[in-house]
């Protein structure tokens, strides 16, 4: 590994965010919020719903069209006191699918299924079975879903999940889960964060977290960007729980990134390379996406018969070799592999971590929030505009922009 980027401190990654300047809730029309201009080291500011104005007209922008699942589910144990008492609360935090693994199969299921997931309050559960306590209302039936614990590992416990009633799980979630909003709002999730914390364009079920660059969006600002020919793909990344991970290690060699399940349709590599390998990402995890795309292609043209899970992007591939292979002929490696594979999806997993020393090969502009001090979501913008972010977030902390997932925007052009 590059040994610059293996000693990269976090503690110079960091700024002063005090907690008034965190969005506590969204604003009431989403594309009215502030949209920072990085243009070259210049930086202005504009409102949104203005973004297509600045864009090239025949661009092509990339969104991730996940869909975020309320998965946190509230149990409470029977009291092991007399009449009156309460039994402890537990929380259950769904991660990733266990059995089946795939995203849209679980969700389908009618009986049972696994979860590997985060449980909070995990000592006060010692039995196997957990009753969730209530009765809930899905399509008109009674339904009780009972949580069993298995073992544990790297992706949390696994817990084994079964109900009565028929029903699918998608259908159980809706009615027993709650949005799992981000910690640091400080505050209960609400009915409202069942739309406001979901893109207008979200359609796949299976994000622990909202990829929130994409909160902005309205059909106003989608029209617009049909109106000045700008090309819409969209691509999946389900966001884990690991998002919210803060870095822990001195140095970011020490940091651990989590793994995330992406999907990309062959129309969409297809459209990539008619735009000669270039995108307007939204948001990070588009981009961390469009850049696993360049190190599969660059995989698979040395190992064209690689296993679908051979194709998993791991944390510092990318520091490790530098290709001289342009971003088309990496995407058309992708298309002869899903061709031989008869594949329409690409579906695999990202581990990848984007730091400063990264050489980005197909995200040319991006669409993001306003992070965290001393996060990688950070540190994945600086690599972006050349190590230049703290003349982005003075600028944002002296013109009282608005601050992580329900916060404004802005547009980075290097």
């Amino acid at each position: 590994m590059d040994e610059r980027v293996k000693h990269i401190n976090i503690s110079d990654y960091s700024y002063p965010l005090p907690d008034a300047r965190i969005a506590k809730f969204p604003l009431l029309e989403r594309d009215s919020s502030k949209l920072l201009l990085y243009r070259s080291g210049r930086v202005s500011q504009d409102l949104f719903r203005n973004l297509p104005s600045y864009l090239p007209e025949g661009a092509l922008m990339v969104f991730n069209n996940t869909k975020v699942i309320q998965a946190r589910l509230i149990f409470r144990k029977e009291p092991a006191g007399g009449a009156g008492s309460q039994g402890a609360l537990i929380e259950i935090f769904l991660i990733q699918p266990a059995l089946p693994q795939d995203y849209q199969l679980i969700f389908t299921q009618t009986k049972e299924c696994s979860w590997f997931c985060l449980v909070g309050n995990l000592k006060r559960w010692r039995e196997s079975s957990l009753p969730l306590s209530g009765t809930f209302q899905v399509a008109g039936l009674s339904v009780t879903l009972t949580a069993r614990r298995g073992p544990s590992g790297a992706s949390g416990h696994r817990i084994d999940f079964s109900w009565d009633g028929g029903v699918s799980f998608a259908a159980l979630l809706e009615a027993a889960g709650e949005i799992p909003i981000p910690p640091y709002l400080n505050r209960e999730s609400q009915e409202s964060d069942k739309t406001t914390y979901q893109t207008v364009y979200s359609k796949i079920k299976g994000s622990v977290a909202a990829p929130t660059a994409g909160l902005h969006f309205t059909e106003r600002v989608l029209k617009e960007l049909d109106a000045r020919g700008i090309e819409r793909e969209e691509l999946t990344l389900h966001v884990g729980a690991g998002t919210f991970r803060p870095v822990k290690s001195e140095e970011i060699a020490g940091h651990v990134m989590h793994t995330e399940f992406i999907a990309v349709r062959r129309s969409t590599i297809e459209r990539l390379i008619v735009h000669g390998g270039e995108a307007i990402a939204v948001g990070t995890t588009s981009v961390r996406t469009l850049e696993s795309l360049y190190y599969i292609g660059v995989y698979l043209s040395t190992h064209p018969d690689a296993a679908d899970e051979e194709l998993q992007v791991s944390q510092w591939v990318p520091y490790q070799t530098d290709p001289a292979m342009s971003a088309v002929e990496s995407l058309k490696y992708i298309l002869d592999y899903l061709d031989r594979h008869n594949l329409d999806v690409l579906k695999t997993g990202t581990q990848i971590i984007i730091v400063p020393g990264y050489k980005y090969r197909i995200v040319k502009m991006m669409v993001t929030n306003f992070h965290q001090p001393q996060s990688t979501l950070l540190l994945l913008v600086s690599a972006f505009v050349n190590g230049d972010w703290k003349t982005i977030y003075r600028y944002t902390l002296e013109n009282d922009f608005r601050f992580l997932s329900y916060g404004d925007s802005s547009l980075l052009i290097p």
